[in-house]
């Protein structure tokens, strides 16, 4: 066995091998709190590391992906999407010589701050949160209280490890904080997380939709299939090899126009025949409702609140509840709120009997 390849053997290899678009390492801008570097991992190395072990990482595997809590083995959730999308920003990210660390730590901590029930969830906090403060749930304001991007950010440098947070490195914690929203990343890195993720959901959401029976191949538009292709390998192949050859040489991250008009008409399709209606959607208005319930309930019960959550707000409870309700699963909102509203049969003590 050779010699121990150590932390600035891979800072050098990077030099001679990435792109000098490329994010390197030993230039990073550091992390909110100073501290020793590793002897044998990169800076991102170790923030992919860190997000990979945190609590927030392994409660994705149960919140909801495009349908809410599926019932069969294959569909996808947060988690399985999350692993997606890094693979494909890998994929993107390796040929145009960015940084792979970089660009996965960003994949895998894009999605963390999703509530329960994803999006359904994330808009009924933001109402909750709306109308504790007084603020009209519809306006611009009222919608934008809690956005799910921001609260990843927020898990990684508050929530996570007793209220520390993971300390990540500001490229990191930039990618997620722009992925989405009009925002735009400050490294090639983020941004290819960002196209990676649309890539993801648009190919793998049609994939999950056919499984269920709610479409079917021959209902996708034909312009878009014949530019994109007519299964979903190849069309994430399509598009992973056209974003590659578009964005080389470009110093940003961009698709052709005819894959760009392509993907994003399938995106609006499955706005039209999935997203916001059909068979898949019938449960949410009772996501819905139950999100703004345990918001309110815990607002009436701060005690109630796990330990974790408190301390960190003690002006804005709101914030707190929002915190502990966002970061539920699917399962354990659903448990907790038939714990707090259903009722339960009574039963009698035994009676003790001399023996």
């Amino acid at each position: 066995m050779g010699a121990v390849i150590r932390r600035r053997d891979l800072e050098a290899r990077e030099h001679e091998l990435l792109s000098p678009h490329a994010s390197f390492s030993d230039e990073s801008l550091g992390r909110a709190r100073p501290e020793e570097a590793d002897p044998l991992r990169t800076c991102y190395q170790c923030d992919r590391d860190r997000v990979l072990h945190s609590k927030s990482f392994r409660r994705l595997a149960n919140k909801t992906q495009a349908f809410l809590a599926p019932e069969g083995d294959h569909y996808r959730t947060r988690l399985t999407h999350t692993l997606e999308v890094a693979q494909i920003a890998r994929d993107i990210a390796r040929p145009l010589g960015l940084n792979e660390d970089l660009t996965e730590a960003i994949a895998l901590g894009h999605d963390l701050g999703h509530t329960p029930f994803g999006h359904t969830g994330e808009r009924a906090l933001s109402r909750a949160m709306a109308l504790h403060r007084g603020i009209d749930p519809e306006s611009a304001e009222g919608r934008a209280l809690f956005e799910h991007n921001a609260q990843s950010v927020r898990i990684l440098e508050r929530l996570e490890k007793g209220g520390r947070g993971l300390n990540l490195s500001r490229e990191v914690l930039d990618g997620i904080r722009c992925h989405k929203g009009g925002l735009r990343a400050a490294t090639l890195e983020g941004r290819v997380v960002a196209r990676a993720d649309r890539i993801a959901y648009v190919c793998h959401d049609i994939d999950d939709a056919e499984r269920a029976g709610l479409l079917s191949e021959d209902m996708l538009p034909v312009r878009y299939r014949d530019c994109l292709g007519h299964c979903s390998s190849e069309r994430i192949e399509t598009m992973v090899r056209d974003a590659v050859t578009t964005s080389a040489g470009a110093d940003d991250i961009l698709m052709s126009e005819p894959v760009w008009q392509a993907m994003m008409g399938l995106r609006e399709f499955l706005f039209e025949n999935l997203y916001t209606r059909g068979d898949a959607k019938y449960e949410e208005p009772k996501a819905n409702r139950m999100i703004g319930e345990l918001f309110d309930y815990f607002i009436a019960h701060l005690d109630e609140v796990p330990a974790e959550y408190r301390g960190l707000e003690p002006d804005r409870p709101d914030v707190e509840v929002a915190d502990f309700v966002a970061g539920m699963t699917d399962r354990y909102a659903v448990r907790i709120y038939e714990e707090l509203k259903v009722p339960h049969a009574w039963r009698a003590p035994e009676l003790h009997r001399d023996l």
